[in-house]
């Protein structure tokens, strides 16, 4: 860590939860609700060395032009892959007015080398020395920017009390259900090769701090809910339910979280009902492979579907609402099976609310994704669709592109249906699952992703550029795809650094490679 500067930046911080204007339903009623953690944090963090900080959570409703931090020194933007090239369109118009630009988040994990030719900082794992870092320096570093990264995550970050202003400012903007961000761990202690958290060292955060969270929460005159980021929250289970149940009465808050199928066992259920859980979003994957959460891992098929419904129906016995998450393309898949096991499933557990994700490779997220590119299967799709079902930049082993449609069109009909979705909101026990269930249903996750997959299925059967692009056998975008891009950044298209639609799609591989040969060398 560098010496301490004197000098008072105007610090911004942009959380980009969306990556553009929009007008869904379902993100006038959620986007605020998935505003992330480590923005507000590096907003405290900054306010704490004495800076003067303008934060804003953008989710995709905001006025830019007058929302946007001004007259600034320098800005943090955190971003998820799919937001990377509004984030990339700021940072350039940010640089255009003197300011020092910083890229955080998911992206700029899984896409490090991208980053750096438009941000001059591109941070990896973030505490608090990194910021102190990088304020202290706030000069600019181009063409190549800097990557910074701490050797591991921090395992202290500031509490809600400290990061309220942020989070009430955020709040305000969610019309109905509101959703305080809280991390209880991070890392992962499963070693699934898909998943970016199964290189991270599983860590606890400090349960006093956690209980002090859940206190000044607690206190509100209207609390809102508290949803657990943690990459699978309760690994430590009864530690982490006798630090909530030891700081606030059980039905004083409510809470959502992600887990594993293998941590919600009836006792723990039944634990998790006293304390107000009201949600719960596990990952099914595959009914063949994909990790080792669930506790029918070793049983696939229709075995494995029945098993796992009955485990749904036990759980939404004493949690109101269910999410199950699913993920095809995988390299075990073949033929209709999964689609037909997926349509069973949801006739065995029809409260459950099904969340497909289409098989995506994300840079440097996983060690998997070293294989996809050694195979040549990865596609070098713009950032913008890279958000699991805009597009699958990952060629099935097992399929051609228009079967692949063919399946996703019918699995999605099928689950969205008037019939599926009448039956899964009388599934469900509380006015606001039904609500939440219906419109997700209606809106992208629905009628909308089905329009979407029958466009894309008939651009590929009529247009062969279009198929060739899929199939790799050229790089040249398709129209559509810049048309729905210009769309989607409206008047920041015009700040979009010349090169980043495109990216280099086996960056991963290359310096893998590179790293492997210097190793030799070395040795």
């Amino acid at each position: 860590m560098k010496p301490l500067s004197n000098k008072k930046l105007k610090v911004g911080v942009i959380d980009l939860v969306h990556k553009g204007p929009t007008k869904n339903l379902y993100a006038r009623v959620m986007h605020a609700n998935l505003a992330s953690i480590m923005p507000q944090v590096v907003a405290t963090w900054c306010e704490q060395e004495g800076h003067d900080v303008q934060y804003i959570c953008y989710t995709g409703f905001e006025d830019l032009s007058k929302e946007l931090p001004k007259n600034t020194d320098i800005i943090f933007i955190g971003a998820f892959t799919q937001s990377a090239l509004m984030a990339y369109a700021l940072s350039s118009m940010f640089r255009a007015q003197g300011s020092v630009t910083v890229l955080g988040g998911p992206h700029a994990r899984c896409y490090p080398d991208d980053a750096v030719k438009y941000f001059d900082f591109v941070t990896g794992f973030t505490d608090k020395d990194v910021i102190i870092d990088i304020l202290n320096d706030a000069e600019q570093h181009r063409p190549i920017g800097l990557q910074i990264s701490a050797e591991k995550q921090p395992t202290i970050l500031p509490g809600v009390r400290e990061r309220w202003k942020f989070i009430e400012t955020t709040l305000k903007k969610a019309p109905y259900m509101k959703i305080v961000p809280m991390i209880a761990s991070m890392g992962c202690p499963y070693t699934c090769s898909f998943c970016i958290d199964s290189v991270v060292p599983y860590q606890t955060m400090e349960y006093e701090q956690m209980k002090e969270d859940l206190r000044h929460i607690a206190a509100l005159k209207k609390p809102p809910w508290v949803g657990w980021h943690d990459p699978n929250f309760g690994i430590r289970f009864n530690e982490t339910l006798d630090a909530i149940e030891s700081a606030v009465k059980p039905g004083s808050l409510t809470f959502v979280a992600e887990s594993s199928l293998a941590v919600l066992t009836e006792k723990n259920l039944k634990r998790m009902q006293n304390n107000s859980f009201g949600g719960l979003l596990p990952g099914i994957e595959s009914w063949y492979d994909m990790g080792n959460k669930s506790k029918a891992s070793r049983i696939k098929g229709l075995e494995r579907v029945k098993q796992v419904a009955e485990h749904s129906n036990m759980i939404m016995r004493y949690i109101p609402y269910l999410q199950v998450n699913f993920v095809f393309g995988l390299d075990s898949d073949f033929g209709s099976d999964p689609f037909e096991l997926t349509k069973k499933f949801l006739d065995l557990s029809p409260g459950s609310f099904p969340a497909y994700s289409l098989l995506s490779a994300f840079g440097e997220a996983a060690p998997l994704n070293l294989q996809y590119q050694e195979e040549d299967r990865v596609l070098p799709f713009p950032f913008h669709f890279l958000n699991n079902h805009l597009a699958m930049n990952v060629k099935p082993k097992n399929y051609d592109w228009v079967t692949y449609y063919n399946h996703l069109i019918d699995i999605t009909e099928y689950s969205f249906s008037w019939k599926a979705i009448f039956k899964r909101v009388m599934a469900n026990s509380r006015g606001i699952t039904k609500g939440l269930n219906f419109v997700r249903a209606i809106s992208h996750e629905g009628s909308g992703r089905i329009k979407f997959f029958k466009t894309i299925r008939n651009n590929l059967k009529n247009d062969p550029s279009f198929r060739d692009y899929f199939e790799g056998k050229t790089t040249q975008l398709p129209q559509f795809y810049l048309d729905i891009i210009k769309e989607d950044l409206g008047h920041m298209w015009k700040w979009l650094p010349e090169g980043a639609l495109y990216h280099d799609h086996k960056a991963y591989l290359k310096k893998h490679e590179s790293s492997q040969k210097l190793r030799r060398v070395s040795s």
